[in-house]
């Protein structure tokens, strides 16, 4: 093999190793998990490489979110030593969550088209973006619903994860944030809850990936292996660095650049679900 039939693999290593650095980075800074990032922009590596549009979709998010089991890991550690996370919240939501995750991507996720997954994420990560960015100050005396009402609560933030490929920020941050959970509390503890949404969406894309036609090589299920690889090295490495970056920064100022980063993304992604009509 020569160097001419080695550029485009090149090419594709570096765009993953700059997505992984730059998703890492925001994970620790926003506790997004990265998936915000992620898909619409594996969503266009992917579908560059001949990829059908739906498919590279899919396979975006699914990759995405299995990234997020290693992004979580390495940001929500940094945030522990820092005490910012509420494990209490975690294991309140923890069990809806995996509820939820499974049956987005064990059933739903399989069934529903590409673009309508790119519609939905667009629409979802505006409305977060949105909340953000009003900065609507809660009631003082609004907190966290009971256990039924975090387990339901849960239950819809794996659902949207496992549709939309991302660690569950962009719905358990403004949530949190609603119940008069301090911001920088709120990210960390959105970062802890990326680990069991990532684990129970990726088991779900590769089950339900198995009967899917089309799948480049290296791909199990909807996961395509050497992206996640790549990604994922180079977002551990670089998620303590944005978690550093998070504390340091004003609430003002985290909230204005996580808002802006999602309108960003869900125009993209619109365009791409309007596009593949």
């Amino acid at each position: 093999m020569n160097v001419t039939d080695l550029t485009p693999w090149l090419w594709l290593v570096a765009e993953l190793v700059i997505l992984g650095l730059v998703t890492g980075f925001l994970a620790g800074l926003l506790g997004i998990g990265g998936g915000m990032i992620m898909v619409p922009f594996l969503t266009f590596i992917l579908s560059a490489r001949d990829i059908q549009s739906d498919l590279a979709v899919k396979m975006a998010i699914a990759t995405s979110m299995a990234t997020i089991i290693f992004t979580s890991m390495s940001s929500v550690r940094a945030h522990h030593k820092r005490g910012a996370v509420r494990w209490d919240v975690v294991r309140h939501l923890a069990p809806g969550i995996v509820l939820g995750s499974l049956i987005a991507s064990l059933g739903v996720f399989s069934v529903v088209k590409g673009n309508w997954l790119a519609f939905g994420f667009s629409a979802f990560v505006s409305f977060s973006a949105f909340q953000m960015l009003r900065n609507k100050q809660p009631k003082p005396g609004r907190s966290l619903p009971g256990t039924y009402g975090q387990l339901g609560v849960g239950g819809a933030i794996g659902f949207l994860s496992g549709l939309v490929g991302a660690g569950g920020g962009f719905v358990s941050v403004p949530f949190m944030t609603w119940c008069n959970i301090a911001i920088h509390n709120a990210v960390a503890t959105s970062a802890a809850l990326g680990f069991p949404i990532a684990v129970s969406n990726a088991i779900g894309y590769i089950w339900s990936g198995q009967s899917a036609t089309g799948l480049p090589p290296g791909a199990v299920g909807y996961i395509y292996m050497p992206a996640l690889v790549i990604i994922a090295v180079a977002s551990v490495v670089m998620a303590p660095i944005g978690v550093r970056a998070a504390h340091a920064l004003p609430v003002v100022k985290l909230k204005r650049a996580f808002a802006s980063i999602l309108f960003c993304l869900a125009a993209y992604m619109l365009w791409k679900a309007i596009s593949a009509l």
